[in-house]
Formats: C-alpha cells, sequence, structure tokens
C-alpha cells in the first residue's frame, strides 16, 4: 500500500493514526474539509449500507473520525474491528495524507468556499474549547474567549490570509489545496468528488449515483428523506459529532446547510479579490465546477 506523501498535524488531529489501519475491501473513506458536508454524507453511507433509517447505534460511533486525538488510536481501531458491516470512516486529511488502497473507496465533498467559511465560524462559537482540549490533552484556555469581529468582517480576514495551507487546513489556501488534490484524482475508479449543491438540488439522484458506484442497493424515497437536512436536525441527538461532549448545542450544529450566504456577505470589492485570489490557488476547470 502506498505511504501518505504528507503528513497533517494540529491541536487535534494528527493523520499518522491511518499508519497501519487494516483496510478491508469495500471500506468507503470520507475525505472532506470542515463544515463541506462531513456529516451528511456519514449520514448517506450510514443510509445506504443500512438500507434503514433506524440506524443501529449514533452516527460518530458508526462513522469515527480516525484522526481525531479526542480518542485512543487503540479504541477506534478496536470499534472498527469489531463492525460486521461495510465500514465508512470519516477524516478531514486530504487524500494525499490516507493510505491510498485500491480496495477502498474514497469520497470527497466540495462546498464553495465562502458557505463552508461562513459555517466555520459560526460552529467555532459552538465549541466546548475547555472540553475539546481535556480530550486531546492541550492545555486549557485561560482566561474568557476573544471577542470575535463580526462574520463579515472575518470572511473578509479569512480571504485575504496569507498561511502555509498544510498547517491550516481550514484556510482558504488549505480548502483549495484538499480539493485540487481530489479534483486531480477525480478520474481514478476508487474516488468520488460530489458537489454540496448536488445534495442540495438532487439528493436522491447523488444517493443513487453513489450506491451504483459502490454497489449498494438503490435507496427508496425512505432513505433519501431521511438524508434531508431537515430530518437529520430533528435526529441531532444521535447525528451530531459529539459522543464526547464537544459541542455547547447538538441542534446548533445543524445551522442552515444552504449555499449563497457566503456570496451574499461579501460586496463587490470583497468578492473581486477573492476571485482574485482563488484564482492563484487552484485550477480554472475545479473553481468552474466549484463556483457554479
Amino acid at each position: 500500500m502506498p505511504t501518505p506523501v504528507h503528513r497533517y498535524r494540529s491541536d487535534d488531529e494528527d493523520s499518522a493514526r491511518w499508519a497501519g489501519f487494516p483496510f478491508r475491501d469495500g471500506d468507503i473513506v470520507i475525505s472532506t474539509r470542515s463544515k463541506s458536508g462531513t456529516t451528511w454524507m456519514q449520514m448517506i453511507c450510514a443510509l445506504l449500507v443500512f438500507g434503514t433509517p433506524e440506524l443501529p447505534a449514533p452516527l460518530s460511533v458508526l462513522s469515527p473520525w480516525l484522526d481525531w486525538l479526542g480518542e485512543p488510536r487503540e479504541t477506534v481501531y478496536d470499534r472498527l474491528a469489531a463492525q460486521p458491516h461495510r465500514r465508512f470512516i470519516k477524516t478531514h486529511t486530504p487524500l494525499d495524507g490516507v493510505p491510498l488502497d485500491p480496495r477502498v473507496r474514497y469520497v470527497v465533498v466540495a462546498r464553495h468556499p465562502l458557505d463552508m467559511a461562513v459555517s466555520l465560524y459560526h460552529q467555532s462559537a459552538n465549541l466546548d474549547r475547555a472540553r475539546l482540549a481535556e480530550l486531546t490533552g492541550q492545555p486549557a484556555p485561560a482566561g474568557p474567549p476573544r471577542e470575535r469581529p463580526p462574520v463579515r468582517e472575518w470572511l473578509t480576514n479569512w480571504v485575504d490570509r496569507e498561511v502555509d495551507p498544510r498547517a491550516e487546513l481550514d484556510s482558504l489556501t488549505g480548502v483549495l489545496m484538499h480539493l485540487s488534490d481530489a479534483w486531480a484524482r477525480r478520474n481514478e475508479p476508487n474516488v468520488e468528488l460530489v458537489h454540496y449543491d448536488d445534495l442540495l438540488t438532487d439528493l436522491g439522484g447523488a444517493m443513487r449515483r453513489l450506491a451504483d458506484r459502490w454497489d449498494l442497493p438503490t435507496p427508496g424515497p425512505d432513505l433519501v428523506e431521511a438524508a434531508t437536512f431537515g430530518r437529520m436536525r430533528e435526529q441531532a441527538d444521535r447525528l451530531a459529532p459529539d459522543t464526547l461532549g464537544v459541542l455547547r448545542d447538538r441542534q446548533a450544529f445543524f445551522r442552515r446547510g444552504g449555499s449563497g450566504q457566503g456570496r451574499d456577505l461579501l460586496d463587490a470589492a470583497a468578492r473581486s479579490r477573492y476571485q482574485q485570489r482563488v484564482a492563484g490557488l487552484a485550477p480554472p476547470d475545479l473553481l468552474s465546477w466549484l463556483h457554479r
């Protein structure tokens, strides 16, 4: 099995936890940026694999986040080893940081970067930082949290920030690095690239295409309905990625789920600056597909 090209590390994650993972034929690896449809794709996989809206366990138990440091590596490996069903595993690591096994299916979900960033801004306020630090072995945050600028100002600064994309994967440069890598692999037989907006506009069609590609039964209307944003929000206690108490409000995790909010927050000058920035960060055909 090829060794990953890069190792990605942060206070919360370490892609080296994939090293030596015993894959099975048919495993599904869900590789996304934060707030780009990770939980949505996990739910789609769960519905396709189990064939029923009544899942046997909370979603984050069925589909663990392998490289998150909040749980010991051995705990996650043991849980996956005990699963008799077809496995579907979450990661925020780009595909060049994950072992690429021809027996495994890889799916990357792409969302408009501005919409992803707005969701990330709101998600940040919903995290219990002290609990997160406790789980990952980091020093507890000192004092009250810093006051953040309004979302419009924050988003403009996010577009302009110059950072190392491999160190800050949720930056604009990190998002487009992740997606550019997936875009270059989109014609490989075991890699799927899914646009978030396709899940919004034709969820049933997207689910049927994935089922066909992964040799799973075609989903009926009940499964498609169970994967809608509204139905998932109703089941936030079982579907939010929060078995260890990191979220302050599980229902708030499913805040809106729409498209266009990021673009609407920027004025004409800021939108022009965004277009200039992304033109130097990703290939034109990827940007045309991403921004449609």
